[in-house]
């Protein structure tokens, strides 16, 4: 039977009341009001209730499925099966998207509250609904769409593990940008001539090599010297994303950079020695090296100078997309290959996007097919 105390010195009731293991529990009512904490404590205490209604449904259903089968149903609450799930992604996950997974799980369960404590096969394609809303308001529409891409997998794998018949996060669909305040684009010429001039011997170094491999910003910094061969002129990286391992020719502007660089004697020495320990210190994020890079847009005069200041539109209120950022230098090599002529199925492989047109039609793509492709985007070292 729910009851509720008070401490002392408290203004709020506590309820005290028994979860469906039998083990006592007590949670702030947040009330003041001693009729209203009871009414609350007896909510805590149903909520508690439905839940062992709902798992004893469950375990009928395992007999009857262990009569017809042999074998029982499996059985693992949301928040059991969620933990299981991110440690043995550890191992399989970059450090990177292993803490974003981690931080999407923690985030649900909060979402879920007590019901985080029920079967993973009672989640709806409700709660998920609004789980992914409520992260894009929070944050922004790309977070809200990735956690959703998050859960898909999760609840994948637990129908794989025969503990849920479907995938409710599987009818919840992306949200569209239709009303995003800007959208990602590409540079131009002159932004990125005007980008250099702003930026660091190190850091012109990176936007080089963004422009002509088109690569992400991590694969970049994580570059050490023996990835390179400066007498065949080539690249050799693993995409921390997609696993993929690729060789690309070195073009002609990024080549001359690395030249005037290569005193090293360390063939492990990282080539971005300033950036590669700011990702080593952020366990692979590159959030702080994204601020960096927007700083030099904004001494550039291509991005507005950001303020911590408020703007009276709360927490709740979707970041704006900022339309310039390093991930367009991925845009801009896409772009500039295919002005030049270059075909798409090798302008994917340059990049290292995998494409249906690369993987139905194309088993090797020759180096002096990809190099006279780099070669024939404009340098934007020459004035």
């Amino acid at each position: 039977m729910a009851s509720i105390r008070k401490l002392l010195g408290s203004r709020f009731w506590i309820a005290c009341y028994t979860d469906v293991t039998g083990k006592q529990r007590q949670r702030s009512t947040k009330e003041t009001d001693r009729k209203k904490a009871l009414s609350r404590a007896h909510e805590y205490e149903a909520a508690y209730r439905k839940l062992k209604t709902e798992q004893q449904a469950r375990r009928v259903l395992s007999d009857i499925y262990e009569e017809i089968h042999g074998s029982p149903l499996g059985s693992a609450s949301t928040e059991t099966f969620l933990k299981q799930w991110i440690k043995r992604k550890e191992a399989e996950l970059a450090p990177s998207s292993y803490s974003r997974y981690s931080a999407v799980v923690e985030r649900f369960l909060t979402h879920l509250g007590e019901k985080r404590l029920s079967e993973i096969s009672s989640i709806t394609t409700t709660e998920i609904t609004d789980f992914r809303d409520k992260t894009s308001e929070a944050t922004s529409i790309t977070s809200g769409n990735m956690a959703l891409k998050v859960l898909r997998t999760v609840f994948t794998d637990a129908m794989r593990e025969s503990l849920t018949e479907s995938n409710p996060a599987k009818l919840v669909p992306i949200i569209k940008r239709k009303n995003a305040t800007s959208q990602r684009r590409a540079f131009s010429l002159p932004e990125l001539k005007l980008i250099l001039e702003h930026a660091s011997d190190e850091w012109k170094g990176i936007i080089l090599a963004g422009l002509y491999t088109g690569q992400r910003m991590g694969d970049i910094v994580r570059l050490c010297w023996n990835n390179i061969d400066l007498t065949r002129q080539e690249i050799r990286l693993s995409s921390q994303k997609t696993g993929r391992v690729m060789i690309l020719p070195i073009a002609k502007p990024l080549f001359d950079w690395l030249i005037a660089e290569a005193s090293q004697d360390d063939p492990e020495a990282p080539i971005f020695l300033h950036s590669y320990d700011v990702i080593e210190r952020q366990n692979g994020r590159v959030a702080s090296l994204s601020n960096q890079f927007n700083k030099i847009l904004v001494s550039a005069g291509l991005a507005p100078k950001r303020t911590h200041a408020s703007q009276g539109k709360g927490r709740s209120t979707t970041r704006e997309v900022n339309a310039l950022s390093f991930h367009c230098l991925r845009h801009t090599a896409t772009s500039l290959l295919k002005n030049a002529g270059v075909s798409e199925a090798v302008a994917m492989d340059i990049v290292g996007h995998d494409s249906k047109m690369i993987s139905q039609n194309y088993t090797h793509i020759e180096e002096n097919t990809k190099r006279k492709a780099l070669d024939s985007m404009p340098d934007i070292t020459k004035g």
